[in-house]
């Protein structure tokens, strides 16, 4: 039988009804919306954009809308899960209440891979548009050897780190400067991504969109698999459930109204940059958005705010995903899964300070030494592998944990999550057999290391506690 810890022994351990396991709750609704639009748009739509145009030319606009439609239905599955267990383990958490310990300790695996990659890949685009900012600026250009790794011809990518490095600083400070650094960075890229549109439609001609969809529908969904990792990072709103001031109500309303905007801003965007000057000139091109507007306005002026508003935009993208992967982290650490250093938090800052430190020195290594291209494949797989896992928890809860306070409802339960699971499954066989193949090693390795150290030291396994009614009422009572 899986060891599976009941969502009120999970809500018990981590204080999180109450005074929260060190942490300080000072985040409200609002800041969960910027924080959640600061985890999510930044390098995918600034960086990823021409890379889905390669793939499905104006048809692009579909796959946005595919890609939403997959992270929708699973962000209904995390709305319902984020108010009824609000930790700040997230999915790792849910998994652990719906699915078990080992089914956990696999989503927490794949999450280091989700966060720990989209933390360096945002990092390394960071770095292209400082690049591109410095020379809209002042003429000159960061010399290649510091601003690319070995891989891309460099020695070391510097941008890359000092941006990794600033946020953990900002993070080590507390979450009250993380919430309000956060939501002022949200504040400039949405108006800057609003600017683009206006510039963008302003050159907009129909003739640019066509051929609309020149791959056909295999273009369209490999542009849909590419487009998907702009939406990654919605789910790191969850891990601010021992933070946010009333997280049952606010996690889920948060959770939806990031979905609602952000699919709407990137239609809007990626159909005004096509419409304005056609895919075949976005696709592929980097720093795609700066061009578009130097080719509208004929001027390096327009690029240089774009540029500005990509710094800015993933730069928060940055502090968001770090944020969610320390708290994870804690989560898994205060379960005895991973060492006990991550669950540590500091009286003085209400953070955990070495976790946090712990996890800039390790994801700043590969942004400024290695080429991530050949793993953003894997980081899509394993984060589509989270969302239905999410999704069958919601099933598996609403079976095992009928009474279980829910401040939100997935409608037409089962279909919709069974449709998320659908869609996830679909993407993750567009991104080919090798993939799956580099996948079920990455799996084999994290399942390794369960056998090897999370099983023999987890809290669940050493305190001989059976997730039952008894025992999780003596929990409650304690605490």
């Amino acid at each position: 039988m899986p060891r599976i810890k009941s969502p009120h022994l999970l809500v018990a351990e981590s204080g999180a009804d109450r005074a929260g396991h060190g942490l300080r709750r000072t985040m409200g609704l609002f800041q969960l919306i910027c924080f959640g639009i600061g985890a999510i748009v930044g390098t995918g739509i600034f960086v990823g954009l021409s890379d889905s145009v390669a793939q499905a030319g104006p048809a692009v606009v579909v796959s946005f809308v595919l890609a939403a439609i997959t992270c929708v239905f699973t962000a209904l599955s995390f709305a319902e899960l984020g108010g009824a267990i609000p930790v700040s383990g997230s999915s790792y958490s849910f998994a652990y209440a719906g699915l078990g310990e080992s089914t956990a300790f696999l989503v927490g695996w794949c999450l280091l891979l989700e966060y720990g990659v989209s933390i360096s890949a945002v990092a390394v685009g960071w770095s292209q548009y400082v690049d591109e900012l410095l020379h809209s600026l002042t003429g000159l250009q960061l010399p290649h050897a510091l601003a690319a790794g070995p891989g891309d011809g460099g020695i070391v990518n510097l941008p890359a780190v000092v941006v990794i490095a600033l946020a953990a600083v900002l993070l080590v400070r507390g979450v009250r400067e993380s919430a309000r650094a956060t939501a002022a960075m949200a504040a400039v890229k949405l108006v800057v991504l609003v600017a683009f549109c206006a510039i963008g439609f302003s050159a907009f001609k129909d003739g640019n969109l066509v051929p609309f969809s020149p791959a056909g529908l295999g273009g369209i969904g490999a542009g849909t698999t590419a487009a998907f990792f702009s939406y990654i990072g919605f789910d790191a709103i969850t891990t601010a459930g021992e933070e946010a001031k009333n997280p049952r109500r606010d996690i889920p309303v948060a959770i939806l109204v990031c979905m609602g905007v952000v699919t709407l801003l990137y239609c809007a965007v990626a159909l005004a940059a096509t419409g304005a000057i056609g895919g075949d000139q976005v696709a592929g091109r980097p720093a795609a958005l700066s061009y578009v507007v130097n080719q509208v306005t004929g001027s390096t002026v327009g690029g240089g705010v774009i540029a500005f508003g990509a710094v800015v935009a993933i730069a928060s993208v940055v502090l968001a995903v770090m944020y969610g992967q320390t708290r994870i982290l804690m989560s898994m650490s205060r379960d005895g899964l991973i060492p006990r250093v991550f669950e540590k938090v500091s009286p003085k800052t209400a953070t955990p300070v070495a976790g946090t430190l712990i996890v800039a020195v390790v994801f700043a290594l590969p942004a400024a030494f290695a080429p991530l291209d050949a793993v953003m494949n894997l980081c899509t797989v394993g984060t589509l592998a989270i969302m239905a896992v999410v999704n069958i928890a919601v099933i598996a809860l609403r079976r095992r944990e009928p009474a279980l306070a829910r401040t939100f409802r997935v409608p037409l339960h089962p279909v919709v999550p069974l449709l998320g699971v659908g869609f996830c499954l679909y993407l993750m066989y567009e991104t080919g057999w090798t993939t799956w193949l580099q996948f079920a090693v990455f799996l084999a390795v994290g399942l390794l290391v369960y056998l090897g150290y999370g099983r023999r030291n987890s809290t669940l396994a050493t305190a001989a506690v059976v997730a039952t009614p008894d025992a999780t009422d003596a929990v409650l009572q304690e605490a």
